[in-house]
């Protein structure tokens, strides 16, 4: 009688658990749907979009200017790159889907890769051959997207030395006349690193500045100092179109 009752007890106990757990769960889910804010055609990437929101903003206490990208049509998202915490950010400040560039070895990561397929992300084999990825990217634009990359083409902490921006993204927007999106980070706790940046928590900052445009009018000269400019240059063009 005694183990008859003892097993009911346990029972009980783990139904009473699994129907907190499932109350929790619901909950969560209803306050992803609630921040989600952009539509990825996938309702499981719309829930992990508004979970996406709600990390940068609680837990990562993310300060933005939005970025302000236009409702239809293709762009360009240029940013600096402190961390791993980074692209999250900037899926944070948006709200179309972001196609991101981004290397091979980091879109095999074990259990990650389903993600990243998920999200349209574009693999990059910087060692064999970059030009497919510019080529996806391409087509990627040309059908109305939005590209986001890093044009540092590594992290790049304050301070370092700075070599001139990797030429393929604004190339990108040059062929596809596409505006290009500068955008700023600061305030990442874990700068220099990819899986600390996202765990440690921040005091994270995103600035967002207006588009630079390209049109059949430019000249080849400010063509070059864009394609050659850091991100302070960027914004200083920016502050001037």
């Amino acid at each position: 009688m005694d183990a008859v009752f003892t097993m009911v007890t346990i029972w009980l106990i783990i139904l009473v658990i699994l129907v907190i757990v499932a109350w929790w769960i619901k909950r969560l889910l209803n306050a992803c749907a609630l921040a989600n804010l952009t539509e990825w055609g996938n309702p499981w990437l719309n829930y992990l979009d508004g979970l996406n929101r709600l990390f940068c903003q609680y837990y990562h206490r993310l300060e933005y200017i939005p970025i302000e990208l236009p409702k239809q049509g293709s762009a360009v998202i240029v940013a600096n790159h402190l961390s791993g915490l980074d692209p999250l950010l900037l899926f944070a400040a948006t709200r179309r889907p972001l196609h991101f560039l981004i290397a091979r070895e980091q879109y095999e990561r074990f259990g990650l890769r389903w993600l990243f397929k998920a999200a349209g992300c574009i693999p990059v084999d910087r060692s064999t051959r970059p030009e497919r990825a510019l080529r996806a990217a391409w087509r990627t634009l040309k059908a109305g997207e939005v590209i986001a990359l890093f044009p540092q083409g590594k992290i790049v902490l304050p301070g370092e030395s700075k070599k001139p921006l990797k030429r393929g993204g604004l190339w990108l927007a040059q062929r596809t006349q596409s505006p290009v999106y500068p955008v700023h980070l600061t305030g990442i706790t874990g700068r220099g690193h990819i899986f600390r940046g996202i765990l440690w928590r921040s005091q994270a900052k995103l600035v967002s500045y207006p588009p630079l445009t390209w049109t059949a009018e430019s000249q080849p000269e400010q063509l070059q100092d864009l394609i050659e400019a850091d991100l302070t240059t960027l914004r200083e063009l920016s502050n001037l179109e």
